[in-house]
């Protein structure tokens, strides 16, 4: 099976999530911070998680324009290897918080047309890695996690000077078409992979991740 794929699995919350995702060759796990997804992790829950985590899983909390204040809860009570932010961070605040905490930042930017390529542009001198979402519909809560998928060609072929990861709508049925189209050597799942909002359906998490190293 091939390594030049990374593989993140986003929304885990209980023990067997993480033993499934370390098991399936997952690079990344990824905990949700965020009161309105069916995928939202307290600190002492994901704290236990991410202690159970194996060495060469890197763990990432996905936050929504959290303050200092929860930022710094956060950051005090689980070990982490990333913050993603999702929400409506500036490059400003980007760096800032990248500063206070000495931890790698990716930020999540959402792509619906060849206009907001410019957007995400606006991230590569800050941000450690770039998260190419789907834009959620206006009507979403959701800034992620909505099961939708973008027009890839918008970004076939294109090389940006950070690294970058493919999210939106991805499943084990489209993620290889997905990977050949763009040329994405990181990919992004977390509805694609559940049985319902929230639950894992680990034999999936293992297709998907097998289908992607393919």
């Amino acid at each position: 099976m091939p390594d030049d794929i990374s593989v993140k699995i986003c929304g885990l919350r209980t023990p067997e999530d993480v033993a499934a995702v370390a098991g399936a060759g997952a690079s990344y796990c990824g905990f949700t911070f965020f009161t309105k997804s069916p995928r939202s992790i307290g600190f002492e829950d994901a704290r236990a998680l991410a202690i159970a985590a194996p060495p060469g899983l890197a763990k990432v909390a996905l936050t929504v324009d959290a303050d200092d204040a929860f930022l710094d809860d956060l950051t005090r009570q689980v070990p982490l290897d990333m913050l993603q932010l999702h929400g409506h961070e500036t490059p400003e605040r980007v760096a800032a918080i990248k500063a206070r905490y000495g931890l790698p930042a990716m930020k999540a930017v959402g792509i619906a047309d060849a206009d907001d390529l410019a957007e995400l542009d606006r991230y590569l001198t800050v941000a450690d890695q770039i998260l190419v979402d789907a834009k959620p519909p206006k009507t979403s809560e959701l800034p992620g996690g909505n099961g939708l998928t973008f027009d890839w060609r918008l970004v076939a072929g294109r090389r940006w000077p950070v690294p970058w990861m493919l999210a939106g709508g991805l499943t084990p049925d489209n993620v290889a078409e997905a990977i050949a189209l763009t040329g994405a050597k990181q990919v992004d799942v977390a509805s694609g992979v559940e049985l319902a909002p929230g639950v894992k359906d680990h034999d999936v998490v293992r297709s998907f991740v097998h289908a992607a190293k393919a």
